[in-house]
C-alpha cells in the first residue's frame, strides 16, 4: 500500500525512545524527511537517520524553539506528532491520593498537555500552508484512570478534548486532526528499571517482572499481552497518510481490547 508518505516533512516529539523511536522509524521507511524532537538522542535514534533537535517540551519555550529550529532549516512541514509526554511521578506521590503535589500535576501536564498545544501552535501556519496533520498520542488511561497517576490521567483525557476541539476549528483550512489512544505498551516507562513500572512495583511489594506478567490480565487486555510500540506506529502513519483525507477528529484505539466500547 503506498501511502504517499515519501518526501513528506514529518516533526516527531518525544523521539528517543519507546513509541516515539518506533514512528520515526516508520516514517523514515516510508521516505519520509523526519525531525526528531526529544531532550537527548540515543544510538538508537541516531541510526535512523532522522535530523534529531534538542528541547525539553515540557518548558514554556521549548515547542516554539523546537518548531522554529525546524522550520528554519526547511519550512516545509507536513505532518506533526504529538509524542512527547510520560513522566515518572516522585518518589511519595503514589501513596497520595491524588498523586502529587501542585509540582508534580504542573510538569505532568506541562509534559502531556501543554507540550503539545504549545507545539501545535507553533506548527499550524506550516501545516495550514501543507495542508497537512497532526496526530497526537493519547492513552487509555484517559477513559480508565485505574492503576494510572491521576495527574497523567487527567492530561491525557485534555489531550483528546483538546484534539477533538482543534479539528472543529481547522479541518476547513486542511489540517487534519486526530489521536492514536494506546493501551498498556510495551516501553521503557513500564519495563525501565527507573520507570513508573518499576515504581509501581515497589509501592505494591511485588516483584517487577511479576507485576509486567500480570498486566495485561490486570488490564483487561482481551489478546493477553502488551501493545508493541511499532502497532502504534502503523496506526500514526495510516492518521497521517493524504491517502486518508476522511479520518478527521477521530481517536483510534490501539490497546488490546481493554476499553469496552458498543
Amino acid at each position: 500500500m503506498n501511502l504517499e508518505l515519501a518526501g513528506k516533512r514529518v516533526l516527531v516529539t518525544g523521539a528517543s525512545r519507546g513509541i516515539g523511536l518506533a514512528i520515526v522509524r516508520a516514517f523514515v521507511a516510508e521516505g519520509a524527511d523526519v525531525v526528531a524532537v526529544s531532550r537527548s538522542c540515543t544510538p538508537e535514534l541516531e541510526a535512523t537517520g532522522a535530523t534529531f533537535l534538542s528541547a525539553d517540551l515540557s518548558e514554556p519555550g521549548g515547542p516554539r524553539r523546537a518548531v522554529g529550529a525546524a522550520l528554519a532549516a526547511d519550512p516545509r512541514l507536513d505532518v506533526l506528532v504529538n509524542n512527547a509526554g510520560g513522566g515518572v511521578p516522585p518518589e511519595g506521590s503514589l501513596e497520595d491520593p491524588l498523586d502529587g503535589d501542585d509540582d508534580t500535576w504542573d510538569y505532568i501536564l506541562d509534559l502531556n498537555l501543554r507540550s503539545a498545544v504549545r507545539t501545535t501552535r507553533a506548527a499550524l501556519p506550516a501545516l495550514i500552508r501543507s495542508r497537512g496533520a497532526v496526530v497526537t498520542i493519547g492513552s487509555a488511561s484517559a477513559r480508565d484512570p485505574r492503576g494510572a497517576p491521576l495527574p497523567y490521567a487527567a492530561a491525557k483525557a485534555a489531550v483528546n478534548t483538546f484534539s477533538r476541539g482543534l479539528a472543529e476549528k481547522v479541518t476547513g483550512e486542511g489540517v487534519r486532526v486526530n489521536v492514536v489512544t494506546p493501551g498498556t505498551t510495551r516501553t521503557s516507562l513500564m519495563e525501565g528499571a527507573d520507570g513508573y513500572g518499576a515504581r509501581l512495583a515497589a509501592s505494591m511489594g511485588v516483584d517487577h517482572a511479576a507485576l509486567l506478567a500480570g498486566l495485561p490480565e490486570h488490564n483487561g487486555m482481551l489478546t493477553g499481552v502488551l501493545v508493541e510500540p511499532d502497532e502504534i506506529a502503523r496506526a500514526v502513519l495510516l492518521l497521517a497518510s493524504p491517502t486518508m483525507p476522511s479520518a478527521v477528529g477521530s481517536n483510534w484505539t490501539v490497546d488490546g481490547g481493554t476499553l469496552r466500547a458498543a
